[in-house]
């Protein structure tokens, strides 16, 4: 140790815990976070009937597939793309279960047919965006009307509902412990691609790409395959969303999954994703679908006009988007 250096002040405690503080209220999971807990505050002063257990617990089962899809629609979102085909591929990925069921298949099989489907529109759009260049927004538009028309012809409008072991029907109806299993399915998924995204090169990869694709391609990232990747890996956690639907219900409808891709995307928004790419997170989608589910659930229980939900979660999702606008300029000063 030089004398310098031995002259030199150290930061003081004070000022650390001053810097870290600043950080931590800077992260936009903290912001959604604080709203979320804002939210539940006023509904639980409101009525009496939010905080109980049987209540809670329907709660989180009913936003728990829109967030499960809302974790690969972040990973497409910070890479700079959409994925507007995540409700038709829940759809038909329900239904190709439903009939492999009908037709006599055994449930392992079953599941892995479902999950294929997802895996072949995430490659179907990855191919669009990455080879043939089409813009996200079209390509993925395409997708859901063509799964959308799929569902129709097959089932001609009409709901199908095949024999299913009871063992299938605990993956959407059962518990563990007090906590329903498409919750505990949400919660692993959760944990295991915020690990994903924040301790791997995959995911440095996939923020590299969103964040400046020309940089990332320059650095050696293969940005295309980056973005295949993850088309693939939201069609895959879409069509797992559809199984848990089909086997919470034991019904392929013709109509499942429409209009889930504007829950998730808000869900990805109101969580601090940016649509312009490089930025969004995991959790922040979670608590955003969250927020959402929580807004609905408040709605019905305070006795509001139901049809003020939308107004309400569309209201939630530009405040969201116009705070992260105003922070960006506000760092960019």
């Amino acid at each position: 140790m030089t004398a310098r250096d031995a002259q030199a002040p150290l930061p003081s405690r004070p000022a650390a815990a001053s810097r870290r503080w600043t950080a931590l209220l800077q992260l936009r999971e903290l912001n959604v976070l604080t709203a979320l807990l804002v939210v539940i505050a006023l509904i639980s002063f409101s009525t009496p009937y939010f905080l109980t257990t049987d209540n809670l617990m329907g709660v989180f089962r009913s936003f728990s597939l829109i967030a499960i899809m809302s974790i690969g629609m972040v990973m497409v979102i910070i890479t700079g793309g959409i994925d507007l085909s995540v409700g038709s591929v829940m759809g038909l990925s329900s239904l190709v279960t439903a009939l492999g069921f009908d037709s006599g298949l055994s449930m392992p099989v079953c599941i892995l047919a479902g999950l294929a489907t997802g895996l072949l529109f995430g490659l179907f759009n990855g191919v669009l965006i990455t080879v043939i260049r089409l813009p996200p927004f079209i390509a993925t538009l395409g997708s859901l009307s063509i799964g959308r028309g799929l569902m129709y012809i097959i089932t001609h409008g009409v709901p199908l509902t095949p024999d299913t072991p009871d063992i299938f029907a605990e993956i959407g109806q059962g518990y563990v412990g007090l906590v329903p299993v498409p919750v505990v399915i949400m919660l692993a998924m959760t944990i295991i691609f915020s690990v994903l995204m924040r301790q791997t090169r995959f995911g440095r990869y996939v923020y590299a790409t969103g964040g400046n694709e020309q940089a990332a391609r320059l650095s050696g990232v293969k940005t295309g395959r980056v973005k295949l990747q993850v088309y693939m890996l939201s069609g895959v956690i879409a069509a797992l969303a559809g199984i848990v639907s089909f086997s919470r219900y034991l019904s392929a409808e013709p109509a499942s999954g429409f209009g889930a891709e504007l829950d998730v995307i808000a869900a990805a928004a109101i969580g601090g994703a940016s649509l312009a790419g490089g930025v969004g997170s995991v959790e922040g989608a979670i608590i955003g679908a969250a927020l959402a589910g929580i807004i609905a659930n408040g709605v019905v229980l305070m006795n509001i006009n139901t049809y003020a939900q939308q107004a309400i979660t569309g209201a939630v999702i530009l405040i969201a988007v116009s705070l992260d606008v105003w922070r960006s300029r506000r760092r960019g000063a």
